[in-house]
């Protein structure tokens, strides 16, 4: 997710959360920007995502599937005594300071099949996943050069992008498997991963 680069990386320190704060960073959101408008309509109009998480967070400390320290808002009775036994299924739970650990969410989120966002910056995408399998080397060898030669121009100097691909997919043979049997470099299947990845088909002299 995109918005989430916007976030305040220093969250990352965090080892334990709010379900409020963890609500806003799993929706993309700075908690203290969200903090702000708490109690009024505002995180339904400016931060739509945030509804939903907080309350699927909220379900899944009470049905104890995410495992909190919680803390209830105070009920009292009609003689205004203080409920010293909050129920689950009943009282309210403060989401402000009710705490969860950052590794019990981040198991809980993977347990739900949520494995991008704040909490998983550097995560794979499935179909580049080498234990995924339906995995393609070649696939991932493509995307894998597009996104180095496309993001570096300094791989580009007086070549061109064709030229540049090879090179790079030679050096990272073994990690796509496109090596021989002897363990050299595989020019057939370098070649055809390149010819792939190139987004200049016209060719042309290279850059300077």
């Amino acid at each position: 997710m995109k918005d989430c680069e916007e976030i305040d990386p220093l969250w990352h320190l965090a080892e334990a959360l709010s379900l409020q704060e963890a609500a806003s960073l799993i929706a993309c959101y700075n908690p203290s920007d969200l903090f702000s408008c708490i109690g009024d309509n505002a995180p339904r109009e400016n931060y739509p995502k945030y509804l939903p998480v907080i309350r699927a967070l909220e379900h899944a400390v009470r049905s104890k599937k995410l495992k909190a320290r919680i803390t209830w808002v105070p009920e009292y009775d009609e003689f205004n005594n203080f409920l010293l036994e909050p129920s689950y299924e009943t009282s309210e739970i403060n989401l402000a300071e009710t705490i969860i650990a950052v590794e019990d969410l981040k198991k809980w989120l993977t347990d739900r099949g949520f494995k991008e966002g704040f909490f998983f910056p550097n995560s794979t995408l499935d179909y580049l996943d080498p234990v995924n399998d339906h995995y393609s080397p070649k696939l991932a060898a493509a995307i894998g050069v597009w996104e180095a030669i496309s993001t570096d121009p300094s791989l580009m100097r007086g070549t061109t992008p064709k030229q540049a691909m090879m090179k790079w997919l030679r050096r990272n043979a073994d990690k796509y498997g496109l090596t021989k049997d002897d363990g050299n470099p595989n020019e057939q299947g370098i070649e055809e991963v390149a010819k792939i990845a190139n987004w200049d088909s016209k060719g042309g002299a290279p850059r300077q």
